[in-house]
């Protein structure tokens, strides 16, 4: 749902929003959580799951590109992304140490629909991302299963919620509590035809008093502790625009700016991550005739693409701090939600 219309930390967005103004409204992409809370056990945990397209994403695999735009992290199959320009599994995000079982469990996942991986084809590039949640979570407990990641791909649908779920549980932004978080938006090319850029990430980067909304600094009423810009944040970006692996390369890096604008500076200590891919290219795993045709859009029509890939990742973040509700874990560790200071 990214911000409600009657939010009062407003944006004023140049583009309009897609339908549910969620990375869903992407024709195909689905989300799915599986939010693990316990607060005896301090366990703040969870996976979010991210599938490009309903069908078989290793026979039939999206163009996409991504940008480490900050490497400070963990995550596993950006290698193979920016060789080979395609995505073929779904995206799990999930916290630093729950990266192997994830990668497990998603590679499971893919051999038990494709016979042929690892026997007369080759293997598969599974994508998962992370953050690091044990600011609020008991991260050393491993408190993520495979089947909490089964669960999450098998759950997932164009409806989901944002904030304190999945992956996003134990998550902290700007020194208040973050999560996940979602946006879109709508562009018209010249031939007038309607696309849309959809945009969801996991927020736990940035300072305490940086936060600015609408360029406006937010005050938030709480002691400066000192802390830096670090911790991480995950952006996916998906879209419908015939794009290729390059174009979609630089779409990825002007998530940058969105951050920027929301007060982040990219810290030392933040793994910052961008991945995008489109659902209009898509790249068979098998290829009798040798050449496979693909759609882009002139490098001179990218403008406004880029420009509102970078108010859908603005939108994200501010609606995955609105939509978090205040969370006390680990070592009595209290983080505040945005809307107990608006």
């Amino acid at each position: 749902m990214g911000l409600p219309e009657n939010c009062r930390a407003k944006l004023d967005n140049k583009y309009p929003k897609g339908k549910k103004n969620l990375i869903t409204d992407v024709l195909g992409v689905k989300v799915g959580h599986v939010t693990l809370e316990d607060e005896e056990k301090d366990i703040h945990t969870g996976v979010t799951a991210i599938l490009p397209h309903g069908g078989n994403l290793f026979q039939n695999k999206v163009a996409a590109g991504v940008s480490v735009i900050n490497g400070f992290g963990k995550s596993a199959g950006l290698v193979q992304i920016e060789e080979l320009g395609t995505i073929e599994s779904p995206i799990v995000m999930t916290n630093t140490f729950s990266v192997g079982t994830a990668l497990s469990a998603s590679v499971k996942y893919m051999l038990k629909q494709n016979e042929d991986i690892g026997v007369s084809t080759g293997t598969v590039n599974c994508v998962v991302t992370e953050c690091n949640d044990g600011v609020l979570n008991d991260i050393r407990g491993m408190h993520v299963t495979e089947d909490h990641v089964f669960s999450a791909l098998e759950c997932a649908s164009e409806d989901f919620e944002e904030g304190v779920v999945g992956s996003g549980t134990g998550m902290c932004c700007m020194g208040i509590k973050g999560g996940i978080g979602s946006a879109s938006r709508v562009v018209k090319l010249k031939n007038k035809d309607e696309y849309t850029i959809g945009a969801i990430l996991m927020s736990n980067f940035g300072e305490l008093g940086n936060l600015r909304i609408d360029g406006l600094k937010t005050p938030t009423p709480l002691p400066k502790d000192g802390s830096k810009d670090k911790g991480s944040v995950i952006i996916v970006l998906a879209t419908d625009l015939p794009l290729s692996d390059r174009q979609l390369r630089r779409v990825a890096k002007r998530a940058t700016v969105g951050l920027g604008r929301v007060g982040s500076y990219l810290g030392n200590g933040s793994g910052d991550i961008a991945i995008a891919f489109s659902t209009s290219n898509i790249v068979p795993h098998y290829c009798e005739s040798g050449i496979v045709e693909t759609k882009m859009v002139h490098d001179d029509a990218l403008d406004n693409i880029f420009e509102a890939t970078i108010e859908a990742v603005e939108e994200a973040v501010i609606s995955s701090l609105y939509h978090a509700r205040t969370v006390k874990g680990i070592r009595d560790k209290v983080l505040y939600g945005l809307q107990e200071f608006i």
